[in-house]
């Protein structure tokens, strides 16, 4: 039975001219009969039913031109005294079509038909010539009562209809939105873990370099200075391995656990570790916190330990052999202020405006988002004395 119903529907034109076949067989059946009066009225009347035929088989296709047509019809009927017969069903079935899926003049015109077709039939065949003026209006009504019930079952199935398109529309838009959304979520989560990996790898990577370099130097002088070398890159190899891991377990939601341990985000008060860290690589850093300390927003507190830790790092690739730094962490009562600055050399211009030419200084630009994600300030540049400076504000909830 589905499958019959389905036939029918990807075939409406098909239907409508079986449906067309079938009247007009009716229409000849009583024809045949003697409905109409032989000569003149039967002759008449061939037109008619073939035209009322049409407008069945072609009512989808062309709504509004087969609505024209029965109106023609029925005048013609008017005019040329053609008794209406079952052919006539017709104009219900084009009232109905029209008001689904005609243009709205089209059923406009159908409803204005349908209320007058019944009054104007009884005034051209009145059924009963002595009957009385409330059976004439009773019949009338009874018999316009067909055609706008026509009409309105049409109309609400294209009420109905649009309401329906109005839903599907509806849910393929939030459905692209929400495929939006999630590729603006995915792509910030890309560039949160690629500033992430930059971190860990420019920092701890760059003190690996310098550690094996410079135990590779004093390897026979003093093995003592290369062994302390040597434990400093095993230790912060660890930590950058600890670090990588935490961010391949943020990718790896949703997957089998791992073994391992996955390290918290770094936080202010690791900062100092930091900076233990690169002094052990030959870089004098001086270290000062100002103002009462407190808990601070995750975020925050990420954000201020890798710009202090890019930051030097950035120091110990372009100061130079003597260069010296400073960091300093000022606790306000709305903010955090950070201040990096060095005596060395500094970054070329163009590492640190734009990202550069050759797609160096992404660095400076993670900087940039991580500050802004947070809604804070970030200025840097060249010293006016030499040397690079670095200055950030956080903005903080006053402490309770």
């Amino acid at each position: 039975m589905q499958r019959l119903y389905d036939f029918l529907r990807r075939h409406p034109t098909g239907v409508d001219v079986f449906w067309a076949v079938v009247l007009l067989g009716l229409s000849g059946m009583s024809m045949a009969s003697g409905m109409y009066d032989a000569g003149r009225e039967e002759i008449l009347a061939l037109p008619v039913v073939f035209g009322l035929s049409t407008v069945v088989a072609l009512r989808r296709r062309a709504p509004e031109k087969m609505l024209l047509l029965a109106i023609a019809v029925g005048l013609c009927q008017l005019l040329f005294d053609v008794r209406p017969g079952i052919g006539n069903f017709a104009m219900l079935v084009i009232t109905f079509t029209v008001a689904t899926i005609g243009e709205r003049w089209a059923s406009r015109l159908a409803l204005v038909c349908s209320l007058s077709a019944a009054g104007l039939s009884q005034l051209r065949w009145e059924a009963e010539p002595d009957g009385s003026w409330p059976q004439v209006i009773f019949v009338t009504v009874v018999m316009t009562v067909p055609f706008v019930l026509a009409w309105v079952m049409g109309d609400s199935l294209r009420t109905r209809r649009a309401y329906f398109s109005q839903l599907e529309e509806r849910a393929a838009r939030l459905e692209r939105e929400r495929e939006a959304q999630s590729k603006v979520a995915v792509a910030a989560e890309r560039a949160r873990i690629a500033r992430e990996l930059h971190d860990v790898v420019a920092h701890n990577v760059s003190v690996m370099v310098v550690q094996a370099d410079g135990a590779a130097y004093v390897m026979d002088a003093a093995p003592d200075q290369a062994r302390q070398a040597l434990e400093t890159i095993s230790s912060t190899g660890r930590q950058a391995l600890a670090e990588m891991r935490r961010l391949l377990g943020v990718l790896r939601t949703g997957d089998a656990p791992e073994s391992g341990e996955y390290v918290p985000q770094p936080d202010v008060e690791q900062i100092e570790d930091l900076v233990d860290q690169v002094r052990q690589t030959g870089l004098a850093v001086d270290f000062k916190v100002e103002g009462t300390a407190r808990p601070l927003p995750s975020g925050v507190e990420l954000t201020a330990y890798r710009i202090v830790q890019e930051a030097l790092t950035n120091t110990r690739k372009h100061g130079g052999p003597d260069a010296g730094a400073s960091v300093r962490l000022v606790y306000f009562d709305d903010g955090l202020g950070l201040l990096v600055e060095d005596d060395g050399r500094g970054a070329a211009h163009e590492l640190y405006e734009d990202g550069g030419a050759d797609g160096a200084g992404h660095g400076m630009i993670g900087m940039r988002e991580r500050v802004g994600m947070v809604g804070g300030t970030l200025d840097a540049g060249p010293r006016p004395g030499g040397g690079f400076r670095i200055s950030a504000l956080l903005p903080l909830k006053p402490a309770e």
